[in-house]
């Protein structure tokens, strides 16, 4: 990873998604083998400024443009995904299978939204438009899927 390469796009996909100058936005690599994840953000939408964590030392994606994208653009979507979980937090106050269920749809939706966007930005305005597919090289194959289960008959 070309850190300073990647300091790069991220001033040009600041600009880009207008998120200056009205944000201010910080990139940091995460150095910790154990982490996870391919990327994060943190957000204080009281003092308008965010944290984009990429990972440097175990990146799950071939792509970082893809993956800095997509976390620039959850900060886009940062009101929306406030609003929705309040009015999730208003109709299920106390843990359940209903809350359970609205929380994890909605999550599920919102990174799924947030790729898509991510992945036609980049097709359009990207430097590198080569899609990441890393989740699908460590997922199941379609037939491990069906391993184990019974006929329905």
């Amino acid at each position: 990873m070309d850190k300073e390469k990647i300091r790069e796009l991220f001033d040009v996909w600041t600009r880009k998604l207008r998120i200056l100058p009205g944000w201010d936005v910080r990139l940091q690599f995460v150095e910790n083998p154990g982490w996870r994840k391919s990327g994060d953000i943190k957000i204080d939408c009281d003092d308008k400024k965010a944290v984009v964590l990429l990972n440097a030392a175990n990146p799950r994606q071939e792509n970082t443009e893809e993956v800095l994208v997509h976390e620039l653009l959850h900060l886009k979507m940062y009101p929306l995904d406030q609003t929705t979980e309040t009015l999730i937090d208003s109709i299920f106050p106390e843990e359940g299978p209903a809350r359970n269920f609205a929380m994890t749809q909605f999550f599920t939706t919102l990174e799924q939204t947030v790729e898509e966007l991510a992945k036609c930005f980049l097709l359009e305005f990207g430097e590198n438009r080569e899609l990441s597919f890393g989740r699908c090289m460590s997922g199941k194959s379609f037939n491990d899927l069906f391993d184990g289960l019974k006929n329905l008959e």
